[in-house]
């Protein structure tokens, strides 16, 4: 009972150590200068965690139990709470083709890159999907989601949430450069569609959309949303997919599960869209919500050694360099098709 009652008294201290750091990303990203790169308190908390992994972790060993625990119930929380974006009007606002290029991006990318990773580049095939999923859907929410299914080591999905993020960023500042050189031969609508469909984490999209409009930003955020959408039927099916392709994985993680967290997800994304909330109590759950994934991303970094990163080798950035290269032609082609 002791030994109990002292894990439950040090998960709250380690919570409460994580939100200390998800506090300081958080201030650290209103800084003018982050705020213009539209970097967000996510991607400081992966990396303030990754500071104290590699310093000052071995010194607070009390703090461990809250740190998983973050990695796991607060990563969930963060996906479920992540449904107060959406609503299923977004579906509605571009139109089927929208939706289908979605669709297509969404999984031709992931078994795309699925293939790529494991057959060409032999690389572990847990980092394959990680890589893969966080490319195809919602960047770093992807990767963290996924990992919750597949439950690899924690260093895995730094290492992919750091590649996707690295062109993700990449992508936010040269597809501005790109249209204004007017190598799209698009609309409005059909640059923001384009931006939506392909570029990685929310906050990328957002960047790269508010550069060129409110036609192409709207389409843009909108396209974006969808995808995210997809993040639950893509969840759903990755334990069958594991299972068909018979990846090596442990036997508890072959089961058919559905991960209670996306049904969830899917759920308040449905009550959202009955629009009984106002919108600034809508807005505070947001905040709460970035403030969750920040602690989670936070967490994920504090269990991150350089030696693992290391470990991991150079694979993991050629195929997310090959994923971003692929969503570049891909979404061309997608949108110049159906739109």
């Amino acid at each position: 009972m002791k030994t109990n009652n002292k894990r439950i008294i040090n998960t709250f201290y380690g919570v409460i150590f994580v939100s200390f750091f998800a506090l300081i990303a958080t201030i650290i990203s209103e800084v003018e200068l982050f705020k213009k790169l539209a970097i967000s308190p996510l991607i400081i908390g992966i990396v303030l965690g990754i500071i104290y992994a590699n310093s000052l972790k071995k010194r607070f060993d009390i703090f461990q139990y809250g740190i998983i625990f973050s990695t796991k119930y607060i990563l969930r929380l963060g996906i479920i709470l992540y449904g107060f974006r959406l609503t299923f009007q977004n579906l509605q606002d571009v139109g089927f083709n929208g939706i289908l290029i979605a669709f297509f991006i969404v999984f031709l990318t992931f078994i795309f890159g699925y293939l790529i990773g494991t057959k060409v580049l032999k690389m572990d095939k847990e980092l394959a999907i990680l890589c893969s999923a966080g490319s195809s859907i919602c960047g770093a929410a992807a990767v963290m989601a996924t990992s919750g299914v597949l439950r690899n080591e924690v260093y895995k999905s730094a290492v992919a949430v750091s590649f996707v993020i690295i062109f993700g960023t990449i992508g936010m500042f040269l597809y501005p450069f790109l249209v204004t050189l007017g190598l799209f031969p698009f609309t409005n609508s059909q640059i923001g569609i384009y931006i939506g469909a392909t570029l990685h984490e929310v906050a990328h999209v957002v960047g790269a959309s508010n550069a060129l409009g409110e036609v192409v930003s709207t389409n843009a955020i909108i396209e974006k949303m969808i995808r995210v959408i997809f993040l639950v039927p893509f969840l759903i099916l990755l334990p069958f997919f594991l299972i068909k392709t018979n990846s090596n994985i442990k036997k508890d993680r072959a089961k058919i599960v559905v991960p209670w967290f996306a049904i969830f997800f899917i759920v308040v994304v449905g009550f959202n869209s009955f629009g009984l909330l106002e919108k600034n109590i809508v807005e505070n759950i947001n905040f709460l919500d970035t403030f969750a994934l920040t602690m989670a991303m936070c967490a994920l970094g504090m269990e991150t050694s350089i030696d693992k990163f290391k470990n991991s080798g150079i694979k993991p950035f050629y195929l997310s360099f090959i994923l971003f290269v692929w969503l570049i032609i891909i979404g061309y082609f997608l949108v110049w098709f159906f739109v």
